[in-house]
């Protein structure tokens, strides 16, 4: 109901953006191939992507390009508007089932962490079913599903994916999505807000265009060899570890445990932080995690066994007036 001020990206998100997307774009390639492949399969060559705004959006993007590279197929992309606590754009859907099987369409974001977002998605999608007779799975797919919470995902590794340090710079300025009684009617779509004052420091298409430069013959063999594994079921380890880590910290809340690297980033980027847990033994892949907490004065503390590579907690008495990286005031 209410958005963030989104301001022009700082040279510390610019230079983690690129850096990220230079050291893991072809591994970013690989995970949208295979994420890819596995949709292609499931919906037996006819699938509909539909993308989860705003981190779903450049990935279904990067997924529809896949495809037509690979199969030479124009498949049908959507972004529909989700919020938590309220649920999906409903007129958005029937639009869809309006114009296409609605069984052919697969849910897309960029990835997972406690399972928030597909908890809330099964029941929005089920709700909808019920009132109007369509037939839509709640299937997920992401390119990184640590929360193994989704269908469908590219790896259940845990990394940063390089969108995951930006906002509407790389989703094509738009903003998160709006709902608001006053902006939107009953048979109105979700709103967004269109940021044209930051297209000067917009990267969508650098980042799009960047990874789908990686997708060779050679990605494509290892994407579906990949693919060709057994999937593993859901279990949910992830939202059953914020649980438990939200009770051992006394944080009393699961919405201010943030797990994952990218959702430790985007913490130690936008938020007060309280405290980053890395993963005992992580290296590599949390160095920019501990170069961020050691700018911001965070402690790091090493965990044996976490379920993630990093987690990200915030203390309830900062979720007020907190201040970002840049020093501007966060909502």
């Amino acid at each position: 109901e209410a958005l963030p001020i989104e301001y022009q990206p700082t040279p510390a998100y610019q230079d983690l953006f690129r850096h990220s997307l230079t050291e893991h774009r072809r591994q970013v390639a690989l995970h949208v191939a295979t994420a890819a492949e596995r949709i292609w399969t499931a919906r037996a060559g006819n699938p509909v992507l539909v993308s989860l705004a705003r981190a779903g959006t450049p990935v279904g993007v990067l997924i529809r390009r896949y495809i037509a590279r690979t199969y030479g197929a124009d498949v049908p992309h959507y972004a529909v508007s989700i919020v938590r606590g309220k649920g999906i754009d409903s007129n958005a859907l029937s639009y869809i089932a309006a114009h296409h099987n609605a069984a052919d369409a697969v849910f897309v974001d960029g990835w997972t962490g406690k399972g928030a977002i597909s908890r809330e998605l099964a029941v929005a999608v089920i709700d909808h079913n019920a009132h109007t007779g369509d037939r839509f799975s709640s299937d997920l797919a992401v390119l990184a599903d640590p929360g193994r919470c989704a269908a469908i995902s590219g790896t259940r590794d845990d990394y940063l994916i390089p969108s995951a340090a930006l906002n509407s710079t790389v989703s094509g300025l738009v903003s998160r999505t709006v709902l608001r009684d006053d902006l939107i009617g009953p048979g109105d779509f979700h709103g967004a807000k269109f940021y044209r004052d930051l297209a000067v420091a917009d990267v969508t298409m650098t980042f799009i265009d960047e990874v789908s430069a990686e997708f060779d013959d050679a990605l494509v063999t290892a994407a579906r060899e990949a693919a060709a594994q057994p999937a593993e079921a859901a279990d949910w380890g992830g939202w059953d570890a914020v649980e438990r880590i939200s009770d051992e910290y006394g944080i009393g809340s699961v919405n201010l445990v943030k797990p994952g690297v990218g959702e430790t980033t985007r913490v130690l980027l936008r938020r007060v932080p309280w405290k980053v847990l890395v993963r005992a033994g992580a290296t590599a892949e949390v160095a920019h995690i501990r170069l961020l907490a050691e700018d911001r004065g965070v402690p790091v503390e090493e965990v044996a066994d976490l379920p993630f590579t990093a987690i990200g907690l915030i203390h309830p008495k900062f979720t007020r007036g907190a201040t970002g990286f840049d020093g501007k005031a966060a909502a």
